[in-house]
């Protein structure tokens, strides 16, 4: 407010002590006066990339901390996320005229600068590119002179702008990409929430890719099945980190792992990927497990021990939250938590408690036992066919919960010698609940979480059953197929389906 203020600096962070207290509903007006060098490219910023764009321009700028219910977060920069606060954005960017530019917001004299936004009108040797955002929680832009710029409107509305240096190699996967951009933003919207943007950047730049409000920098010079799948990844972060924007620092899995399975979601309609979409995030699960690196989601996420436990526990532990909890609550009370988790949470910075009871307002379950099940802790889920025993024309399946595990409900198929399936159901008692059945499905008595064992007799004689399998559906991340599986089978001669229909 026209005052000088007292401030010191520790690395990345700049702590600055205000002459008087900013009480609830005043405000106050900061001025901050900086200057930069712009390093050589570095993780995701800088000049001169790899690819040979001149600027990629994202932390660059003095940005506010969050404050929330649990105070300041003046997380120091060590290369991952940030918790940023919503605003609107003005940046006047003034810079020789042969730079093309794209970024974060719409630009608002697009007659003046030209290159493909409008008629070019602007005289001189500079100009100034004015862009503006509002709802945003960071700003990203680059400049290139040899930038080509695409532009689409979409049928929806929506304004895509794609900048790309001229490659002869690359060029034309860079010219195909505006349709499968339009494509994975019209499915994002139809199964996660309605994009509330009028455009959308797809700008090569940075160092791999990453994703910004409104925009995203990635390298450029890609095949094209490459190109469209970190496209629709970082677009895909738009609803998860750009608009929802929960704290990544405390909860990486909310943004990382909704989007990988956001995405996976998308790219199998599109047909980029086929069979199971989740497969490979399985895979990493069971990996990680298998190595002894697990850390609960719970630790921040600069804080992991490895980087194999953070990214793995945030993209693949995050994606499979999702699958089981589909799993869990049915498609149709699913396929609605997630609509109405981001109209009701967006712009809003929401934590996992917020998310979880969406889905219980949606399902009619209580769902707080899996939050914290696979969030807190680092126990496995293992349920086993102990045996199979006769009784007259019937026969008795002894189930378990193999050492004190993470409690599931059990789903079940019997195939018949007959060529009949039937599935079987057996919902956990915490969920005081059970979601939406097939026609065909037998629902048994609810398993208390405290039972290691459960017994139910089948209405088959042993002689006519083929087989039985545990989680037949290949959504559980049951760390042990093996014991799901009866009649019984070696150890080293079951497939471990999940893993080896996604290298298939």
């Amino acid at each position: 407010n026209g005052k000088d203020v007292e401030y010191t600096i520790d690395g990345t962070v700049l702590q600055a002590k205000l002459p008087e207290g900013l009480k609830p509903g005043t405000q106050g007006t900061f001025t901050i006066e900086f200057d930069a060098q712009v390093p050589e490219q570095v993780r995701r910023s800088g000049k001169k990339s790899a690819e040979g764009v001149a600027l990629s321009m994202t932390q660059w700028y003095p940005k506010i901390a969050e404050y929330d219910e649990n105070g300041w977060h003046p997380t120091p920069y060590v290369g991952r996320e940030f918790y940023g606060v919503f605003g609107k954005f003005k940046v006047n960017i003034n810079i020789d005229k042969n730079y093309v530019l794209g970024g974060t917001g719409t630009i608002q004299n697009p007659d003046e600068v030209g290159h493909g936004y409008g008629k070019g009108t602007a005289t001189g040797d500079k100009i100034t590119w004015k862009f503006a955002a509002e709802n945003v929680h960071d700003f990203a832009w680059a400049a290139d002179t040899e930038y080509e710029h695409i532009k689409r409107t979409c049928k929806s509305g929506l304004v895509l702008h794609f900048l790309f240096k001229k490659n002869q190699e690359y060029s034309k996967t860079w010219q195909d990409l505006p349709e499968k951009t339009e494509e994975l933003f019209t499915l994002m919207c139809k199964y996660f929430g309605q994009y509330p943007y009028n455009t959308y950047s797809v700008i090569q730049g940075g160092d791999g890719g990453m994703e910004y409000p409104m925009a995203t920098l990635i390298t450029g010079n890609r095949p094209f099945n490459s190109l469209v799948g970190v496209t629709v990844h970082e677009a895909g972060h738009s609803w998860y980190q750009g608009v929802l924007a929960t704290d990544e620092a405390s909860y990486s899995w909310m943004d990382e792992g909704f989007t990988s399975y956001a995405t996976a979601v998308v790219e199998k309609e599109m047909g980029i990927i086929e069979g199971n979409p989740h497969a490979g995030a399985f895979k990493g699960y069971f990996a990680l497990r298998d190595r002894g690196y697990q850390e609960p989601l719970t630790t921040p996420a600069d804080h992991f021990n490895t980087n194999f436990a953070y990214g793995v526990g945030s993209y693949s532990m995050g994606q499979i939250f999702l699958v089981q909890l589909h799993y869990i609550i049915g498609k149709e009370a699913f396929d609605k938590t997630m609509l109405r988790y981001f109209d009701t949470w967006k712009f809003k910075h929401p934590k996992p408690e917020h998310f979880i009871r969406i889905a219980e307002l949606e399902s009619g379950q209580i769902l707080d036992w899996y939050l914290n099940y696979w969030v807190s802790q680092t126990k496995g889920i293992d349920y086993a066919i102990k045996s199979v025993t006769t009784l007259g024309n019937t026969c008795k399946l002894n189930l378990e919960k193999v050492e004190n595990g993470m409690p599931m409900p059990l789903e079940f198929d019997v195939k018949l010698k007959n060529g009949k399936t039937e599935r079987h159901y057996i919902p956990l008692n915490l969920q005081r609940g059970v979601k939406k059945q097939g026609k065909n499905t037998r629902i048994h008595s609810a398993w208390p979480w405290t039972h290691p064992v459960y017994q139910l007799e089948l209405p088959y004689r042993i002689s006519d059953i083929e087989s039985i399998v545990l989680f037949p559906d290949e959504n559980v991340a049951d760390i042990n197929e093996n014991n799901n599986v009866y009649p019984f089978v070696k150890q080293d001669t079951i497939e471990k389906s999940l893993i080896f229909k996604a290298e298939k």
